[in-house]
């Protein structure tokens, strides 16, 4: 099972960054061509690293940890264990004496004594879907349904993103509705959901940001808004965690894509005389994903009742001299059903998950 996580120093950090999410484990296991352990590769150590301007080709022998907790064949169980639980570390590498990779210690395996979960850290704030769109790009059925409430595999798309955040703890939800609001309200009165659901009503459409200025002054601390299309998977913690120690007033969470594009690209001057040529170049580029962090106060910047996107939020925020940061996640951990290709995409990687 452990060699699903070992990856070679050459690899570029956008491929790993995949591999991280494939093997749905939050490390890798850099190794030499004789398994020999060179470091270890997180999310975390990948998003330090973009984060800090370095090029998703770049290669992981220069981005892993290179001095990581590792264990023995020999070691005493019980204290690894413990180590794992003080440490927080959900995998182990075992090392031979001669450095090489041998084994893997799990957290299930070492940690989940009666019923003991992986970490998972709950997460104390409100989360509020922006939900009143008219969803133009999936019809017809949402000539139907209101979007929220196109299912996605066995469940609607809007409970699979409640459901990602309940299993953060959160139980303080926030809808925000226009496009036939009764039918959601209506949905989930049917329903009973166990957490707390609280409707924003918009008489008219107020863009992707206008509805919050109905929680100014509402609120303390921080809070998730995310649009009711996109499927995040991805810690929510590690991200508040983020956003606090950065003290940003809002974060985006973006998207690592990348693009080559099959044809050369002539550059030419006012004259339309060719100044440079460039031969199927590759692009990376980080996408915004539809999900923020806010801080609350942010959102007495709000206008009331009147057409606002977040995007316009961000501007005035960084216009007084906030802070706007950034918190990137693989192409891989964000889902779209916004538009019938990428729900078909969707449906069908929910349907292999």
């Amino acid at each position: 099972m452990f060699e699903k996580l070992l990856t070679p120093p050459q690899r570029n950090v956008l491929e790993a960054l995949h591999q991280l999410e494939e093997t749905r484990r939050k490390v890798l296991f850099v190794v030499d061509d004789n398994s020999r352990l060179l470091g270890t590769l997180t999310d975390g150590d990948v998003r330090r690293w973009i984060l800090g301007g370095g090029d998703l080709a770049g290669q992981v022998g220069a981005v892993c940890n290179t001095a990581p907790f590792t264990a023995r064949e020999n070691d005493d169980l019980a204290e690894v264990g413990r180590t794992m639980r003080r440490l927080q570390i959900t995998v182990v590498p075992v090392v031979d004496d001669g450095g090489r990779v041998v084994d893997a210690h799990f957290w299930e395996s070492l940690c989940q004594e009666g019923g003991e979960r992986s970490p998972r850290h709950h997460l104390n704030l409100p989360v509020v879907v922006m939900a009143g769109g008219k969803g133009t790009r999936l019809a017809p059925f949402t000539d139907v349904l209101p979007k929220p409430l196109i299912p996605v595999g066995d469940k609607t798309a809007i409970e699979i993103i409640l459901d990602s955040f309940v299993d953060y703890g959160v139980d303080d939800f926030y809808l925000s509705v226009n496009y036939k609001s009764r039918m959601i309200q209506a949905y989930f009165e049917e329903r009973e959901p166990a957490y707390r659901l609280q409707y924003l009503y918009e008489e008219k459409p107020l863009g992707t940001g206008g509805s919050l200025s109905a929680l100014s002054g509402k609120l303390d601390g921080d809070l998730i808004v995310t649009n009711c299309d996109v499927i995040v998977r991805a810690d929510y913690h590690a991200m508040v965690e983020h956003h606090r120690r950065e003290g940003n007033d809002i974060t985006v969470v973006v998207s690592m894509r990348s693009y080559d594009i099959p044809y050369g690209i002539c550059d030419i001057v006012d004259n339309g005389q060719l100044c440079a040529m460039r031969e199927k170049p590759h692009y990376d580029f980080m996408v915004n994903t539809g999900l923020y962090i806010l801080r609350a106060s942010t959102l007495d910047l709000i206008p009331p009742n009147t057409f606002y996107h977040l995007t316009d939020l961000i501007d005035d925020v960084r216009a007084r001299g906030g802070r706007v940061g950034v918190y990137p996640i693989s192409e891989k951990a964000w889902l779209d059903t916004g538009e019938w290709r990428q729900y078909c995409e969707t449906l069908s990687q929910i349907k292999s998950a």
